[in-house]
This record gives C-alpha cells, sequence and structure tokens, in this order.
C-alpha cells in the first residue's frame, strides 16, 4: 500500500533583526493549522549552531490537505510578511516514509 502522506523538511535563514519578528509570525499561524483537516503535525524548530537558520518539519495526510494548508489566509499572510526578512530562498525537502 502505497503512503500518500506528504513529509516535508522546510528550513529559513532568517536575516539578523527579524529573528523575534519571524517566531512570532509562525507562532500566529501554528494553532489554525494543526487544527486544519489533514495535517498530522508541524514542528517548528531551530538550529542550536546557528539561531538564524528555523527548521519546520510537517506531516500531512495527503497532497490534497497540504494544497488546502496552502490556500488559507493565515498562511497566505505568513508567506506575505516573510518577505525581505529572509537572507536566502526556503530549502524545501519532500521526504518519504521508510
Amino acid at each position: 500500500m502505497e503512503d500518500k502522506k506528504i513529509y516535508l523538511l522546510a528550513e529559513l535563514t532568517i536575516l539578523p533583526g527579524f529573528l523575534e519578528e519571524v517566531k512570532a509570525i509562525f507562532k500566529e499561524a501554528l494553532i489554525p493549522t494543526l487544527r486544519e483537516p489533514g495535517c498530522e503535525a508541524l514542528y517548528e524548530t531551530g538550529r542550536k549552531d546557528d539561531p538564524h537558520k528555523l527548521v519546520f518539519f510537517e506531516v500531512f495526510s495527503s497532497a490534497a490537505a497540504h494544497e488546502f494548508h496552502l490556500q488559507q489566509d493565515y498562511t497566505k499572510r505568513m508567506f506575505a510578511s516573510l518577505e525581505g526578512k529572509t537572507s536566502e530562498a526556503p530549502t524545501l525537502t519532500a521526504l518519504s516514509s521508510l
């Protein structure tokens, strides 16, 4: 049986001076995201060796559930509010279960 879940690892490098603001942006979107149908997990973490690198692990039950997440107003606001606050494009890695 094929696993249809979406597993994502996202990494963002935040410009100095914006770290606390960006953390607040993500915190605001966390609860509504976790309440979405099909959102199975969302972990907001960081790297000890690079405090400006934020790392997110996300699990959605399907591609449709992930697409639903991307279409939510709070998700769109979150992405829009990151403009000019990251030092490079986010790294997004699609993972698979073992």
